[in-house]
């Protein structure tokens, strides 16, 4: 009995042991990110364009664990270079807390990640690795240099779009810019709806369906590619149902609630667009389950030789 106990005891023992290094890294990494990811979550709690980060890391670590039988049976074989993308990383996240950059002190989590399973795990364990470790890119705010390349582009295009809509529906309407003025008021497209909080949420939205209903990857890379347009239609439908409203009851509803309750409708409309495209995608291309050939009773496969 006692031998049995002493047993369990060296066990137990020898497991905390080999999760020690473990514990120390992620007990470092908490350390060293600490303030940064503080600013990432707060972030995320007051910016509605990337409210959908909270949803990036579970997702993130379901991906990662779907692959643990894949994990284990990968061969293990560290490489040097690992640390490389590590220490560069790291002086990455130095770089951008001495220039008050936040968008390289976030980028750099995602850099020591990698960089750690290369430098411990391989190659292979990184390549099992990379959808999960990649789609944590998507919890990352874009920097606001990049954010208004993007935002203003889709503000005139929303714009257009409501405006041609707006014509083929029979309403006079002028426009300036992202302003659209019709008889009795007059709209401005803001940078808040230019719908690029509804592409990056529509992105997101894209690689998880895809990726849970094809096993297929060029049918993912496709339904998620379709989601830039499918984002750009809907906002602009949006536009153009707004603009109906005020011409028909004034300006005042397109500020109320008809223009948050038209961001929801926005949302699902543009989830059946991308719904409809993998339908199609799927009835253009079925997914065939690998079927072996039949063999005649007492026959034997082309390429077995009798010995």
């Amino acid at each position: 009995m006692s031998s049995a106990r002493s047993k369990d005891r060296d066990v137990t023992r020898t497991r905390v042991i080999a999760a020690l290094p473990l514990i120390g890294v992620l007990v470092s990494f908490a350390i060293l990110y600490r303030d940064v990811i503080a600013k990432l979550v707060f972030d995320w709690e007051h910016d509605d364009n990337y409210s959908h980060g909270f949803l990036i890391v579970p997702i993130a670590l379901y991906f990662a664990w779907e692959r643990r039988q894949q994990l284990l049976a990968a061969l293990r074989q560290p490489s040097a270079l690992g640390l490389v993308v590590l220490l560069g990383s790291i002086v990455t996240l130095v770089a951008g807390i001495l220039g008050a950059e936040l968008f390289l002190t976030r980028v750099s989590i995602v850099g020591v990640i990698a960089g750690g399973v290369l430098y411990v795990l391989g190659w292979q364990h990184l390549r099992i690795l990379t959808l999960p470790i990649a789609f944590l890119l998507l919890m990352i705010p874009i920097p606001a240099i990049i954010f208004n390349q993007i935002a203003f582009p889709l503000q005139l295009q929303a714009s257009r779009f409501g405006e041609t809509a707006l014509t083929l529906w029979g309403i006079p309407v002028l426009r300036e810019g992202n302003v659209i003025v019709l008889a009795n008021t007059t709209l401005e497209v803001a940078e808040a709806c230019s719908g690029i909080r509804s592409l990056v949420s529509l992105l997101t939205l894209g690689i998880i369906y895809s990726y849970f209903t094809d096993q297929r990857q060029w049918v993912r890379v496709a339904v998620t590619l379709s989601t830039i347009p499918i984002a750009i239609l809907s906002n602009g439908l949006r536009v153009a149902g707004i603009g109906v409203a005020a011409h028909y009851y004034g300006g005042e509803i397109a500020t109320g609630f008809l223009h948050t309750f038209s961001g929801w409708v926005l949302f699902v409309v543009a989830f059946v667009f991308l719904f409809a495209v993998m339908r199609v995608i799927q009835a253009l291309a079925p997914e065939h389950a690998p079927e072996r050939a039949a063999v005649a009773p007492g026959a034997r496969p082309a390429n077995e030789i009798a010995i």
